[in-house]
């Protein structure tokens, strides 16, 4: 797919990114950078306030939303849910924390495109949800998995995909690994970029951010899915050949272009 560019700021997607806490700052500056790495015109960060202000100190790119207190929760639902209204997709969950109220309130009140990521996977059921990336890793599968299929045994890869598949709705799942699993609720898409060099942490806050920008501009899902973690791994295989083992998930910002382009 070519995404189409448009010559007025915002016509080419806006994405707002929920997250972060005091002991988790840089996984919204990743995932933030990540989704405007993919063309979008805007990202808006919503933190805490402490974690808001170490945002503009790393990044001029990055708006922020300020909140009182050290991490998010359901006293800031209701003003992020408004401003949410003026974005094509949000991205929930990195560096949160387990907020569950919180994050239920906010993405079964919002109206657009959702990824969901880290903590906030942990409280959801898929099966209430529409119009939403997931983006586990296998032992996060496994909770979402619980959560949205209680008395179902979680048991082979094949038979737990085949389970999620008859509850995704409109939903994609990007199940990370060796291979990433990609599937809706009718196809599956296996991805076998990337490697063992990108089990630094990061990688994933990196995956979200690319799979919110892409979904921000196309509105398709399980195509930015299986863009995204191409991307993502063609990026970590790339690094890892001129870089060895030494390269950290900051780098692969720098280098996103080449497989984007």
């Amino acid at each position: 797919m070519r995404i189409p560019r448009y010559e007025h700021k915002g016509k080419n997607g806006k994405v707002l990114v929920v997250g972060g806490s005091r002991d988790y700052t840089g996984a919204v500056i990743l995932s933030g950078i990540a989704a405007l790495r993919t063309g979008v015109d805007i990202v808006t960060v919503c933190a805490p306030e402490d974690v808001a202000w170490a945002i503009n100190s790393y990044s001029p790119d990055l708006i922020t939303k300020k909140f009182i207190g050290n991490c998010l929760d359901i006293t800031h639902a209701n003003e992020i849910i408004s401003l949410s209204e003026n974005y094509d997709s949000i991205l929930i969950g990195n560096g949160l924390g387990i907020q569950k109220d919180f994050v239920n309130k906010i993405i079964r009140s919002v109206d657009k495109i959702k990824v969901i990521d880290a903590d906030a996977l942990k409280v959801v059921n898929i099966s209430l949800l529409k119009d939403t990336i997931f983006t586990p890793h296998v032992k996060e599968f496994e909770v979402l998995f619980n959560n949205s299929l209680p008395g179902v045994e979680f048991r082979s890869r094949e038979h737990n995909i085949n389970e999620i598949q008859r509850i995704l709705n409109n939903n994609v799942m990007l199940l990370k690994g060796r291979v990433d699993m990609i599937f809706n609720n009718e196809k599956i898409h296996k991805n076998k970029t990337g490697n063992n060099s990108m089990t630094i942490g990061g990688t994933g806050d990196i995956l979200a951010g690319l799979c919110a920008g892409f979904a921000a501009q196309t509105k398709d899902l399980f195509w930015s899915a299986k863009k995204a973690a191409y991307v993502n791994g063609k990026t970590g295989e790339h690094l890892s050949k001129h870089r060895g083992n030494t390269y950290l998930a900051s780098d692969m910002l720098e280098d996103l272009w080449r497989f984007i382009k």
